[in-house]
């Protein structure tokens, strides 16, 4: 078995070896705790979840590290158009996020620092770069200086000069290039700042990363992940001062997720189209979002809409419906699932490939269907097996599949009295009346299925 990802480094996929044979380490930017988190960046979450599912099949220890920036001028300005003190907007969002992210069924990270936790780290790779003639101090700023690196820009594929044109960089006349990278910077006095050589002040954004996974992971770490939006500036300068300071490749496969769409429309708040998690999570299940995340290659632009949440509430309702048949089928005691021979793993193994997973897991719930009894057991471990990856099909069928009511919906004992009423209308042959109630259900969402061993029904 090898996994496959596409570096963007190379700009090609690559058989993933890690630097220690039994040993992987991950790192993906985290949240910028100052609000809610958004759909967007739920996406990168679920994505490198998926990720850390698969290694953990194959690696004996995998430490994935997820950062909290938890000192930004964002978070400042936050805290004073709320009168609240920093350290309280940065724990209620922290919170938040975690809770936000957990129902989408992630995976806590193994680690998770802080960057004011990293502090004296960050001063310390700092007094390196000045050391080594990569930064210089101007008007109390300590600045990365971007033409002291020869093949700066080399994770982007474009020049100094392309990187420029068009992107959001501070002008300063304290800079002695357009390009140069705040290090350091001056703190006001009403505003957080740590003591340091070059006076009270804070870390730039793109410092704490780089000090963070020195610290928890070492000068050079398997993968390192993200959105594309983040590939310039920030990974590009975490590039910089982290080879400039201590040598080496600092990153062996960089990956990054595409751009998240609402509606076909970048989401924006002018546009009115910004979607926070916890927004949808008032009106879908978290394993819904998660699914619609799943539904597109990471690599590729996914266009977030109710279309498509409608899309992945059915492809669920579909698979715990095959699961409710088999509900009382045991699943084999021994976890002898061959992995390597699944169409879902091996399409996981191809640069996550989850559209390709969730085909698969289609075919498993068709044959699960059709299945003869002795070959049930082993049709549903392994569709169970593939959900589990997916980090999907957690939940038991019937609680699935008869939860999810929003506030004003039929309530489920309404359902059973329609249901008791449908079945004696049948007994005494008032077909007319039973069919009416197969459709005043239908009308109010809930869909019927006769069998052998009564009516079972389930939320449309």
């Amino acid at each position: 078995m090898s996994i496959v990802l596409y570096n963007t480094l190379s700009a090609r996929k690559e058989v993933f070896e890690p630097l220690q044979p039994d040993r992987v380490t991950m790192y993906v930017c985290g949240p910028t705790v100052y609000n809610l988190a958004h759909i967007g960046n739920a996406r990168p979450v679920v994505v490198f979840d998926v990720l850390f599912r698969l290694l953990q099949t194959q690696y004996r220890e995998v430490i994935y590290a997820r950062n909290i920036t938890d000192v930004d001028d964002k978070i400042i300005a936050a805290a004073r158009d709320s009168g609240r003190s920093i350290e309280d907007v940065t724990a209620e969002f922290t919170n938040k996020y975690r809770e936000d992210m957990a129902a989408l069924n992630a995976l806590p990270p193994t680690l998770e620092p802080h960057a004011t936790h990293h502090i004296d780290g960050m001063i310390a790779l700092t007094e390196t770069l000045l050391a080594k003639g990569h930064a210089y101090v101007s008007e109390g700023h300590v600045l990365f200086a971007v033409e002291s690196m020869p093949d700066y820009g080399r994770l982007s594929g474009r020049s100094l000069d392309d990187m420029l044109a068009g992107a959001r960089v501070e002008v300063a006349d304290y800079k002695r290039h357009p390009g140069d990278f705040v290090l350091w910077k001056p703190a006001a006095a009403e505003d957080p700042g740590w003591d340091s050589p070059w006076g009270r002040g804070r870390p730039g954004w793109h410092l704490e990363c780089s000090a963070m996974i020195r610290a928890h992971l070492g000068e050079t770490i398997d993968i390192h992940g993200g959105g594309r939006d983040l590939i310039f500036p920030h990974h590009e300068n975490e590039i910089a001062q982290s080879r400039c300071a201590h040598g080496g490749d600092y990153v062996r496969y960089w990956m990054h997720n595409a751009y998240l769409d609402i509606d076909g429309e970048k989401m924006s708040k002018s546009l009115g189209n910004f979607r926070t998690v916890r927004e949808l999570l008032a009106h879908y299940r978290g394993e819904v979002l998660r699914f619609a995340l799943l539904s597109a290659h990471y690599r590729s632009p996914l266009n977030f809409s109710t279309d498509l949440l409608a899309q992945a509430e059915a492809n669920l309702g579909g698979f715990y419906t095959a699961l409710r048949g088999v509900q009382d089928v045991p699943v084999p005691e021994s976890d002898d699932i061959d992995l390597s021979a699944e169409g879902f793993y091996c399409a996981l193994e191809d640069d996550l490939n989850t559209p390709l997973a969730i085909a698969e897991l289609h075919a498993l719930a068709k044959q699960l269907h059709k299945a003869a009894e002795a070959d049930k057991p082993r049709l549903k471990a392994r569709l169970l097996a593939a959900g589990k990856l997916l980090g999907i099909l957690q939940q038991e069928p019937e609680a699935w599949l008869q939860g999810g009511a929003a506030a004003d919906d039929i309530a489920p004992e309404a359902i059973e009295a329609l249901i008791a009423e449908r079945q004696a209308a049948k007994q005494d042959r008032d077909f007319a009346r039973a069919d009416a109630i197969r459709q005043q259900l239908l009308d109010a969402g809930v869909e019927l299925e006769d069998g052998r061993e009564g009516t079972l029904w389930r939320r449309a």
